[in-house]
């Protein structure tokens, strides 16, 4: 089992994080497009080569965030239509996010076997994320996934804000 640590920086306008081991030592780089369309975030290892790349879909109805790792779509994020509460789902071969991914607190399975768990970290400066991977050939899948879901509800969060 491996523990990372995903911290986003502050005071970054396109949207910065590092990921961590428990030892403090970086082991991903993403760094999200400013003033960029489609908005982008690319994952990038310690060498800093491009890994995976979380996009925003444009022109369309609501909102979709397609995730590719090491070049190959993996997985959709997408908003549904509804009145009440803002409802994403996630298309995935096999992936499924059970939990209160909101509060991003969750667990990735896939064909129903754990494969990670998330939580945030709380009274921490900027958004913080603990990451328990169970499977560590899904490691940059996973990674991926959650600053995907921290894009989606910043998207969310701007938006919101926007209407009022």
């Amino acid at each position: 089992m491996k523990q990372l640590y995903i911290k986003q920086k502050v005071f970054s306008l396109s949207g910065k994080y590092t990921v961590k081991d428990q030892q403090e030592n970086d082991r991903y780089y993403v760094e999200g497009s400013f003033m960029q369309v489609p908005k982008t975030f690319s994952i990038l290892n310690t060498s800093r080569e491009e890994v995976a790349l979380i996009e925003k879909k444009v022109f369309t109805l609501l909102p979709k965030f397609f995730v590719e790792v090491n070049g190959q779509e993996i997985l959709t994020i997408k908003k549904e239509f509804s009145f009440l509460k803002a409802r994403y789902t996630i298309d995935a071969a096999g992936i499924e996010v059970n939990g209160n991914w909101w509060d991003m607190d969750f667990q990735v399975l896939q064909d129903g076997e754990i494969i990670a768990e998330v939580g945030k970290e709380w009274f921490t400066w900027g958004d913080s994320y603990k990451v328990q991977i169970l499977d560590d050939e899904m490691e940059t899948m996973i990674i991926a996934l959650v600053v995907a879901i921290d894009c989606v509800k910043a998207d969310q969060a701007a938006a919101a804000s926007a209407s009022m």
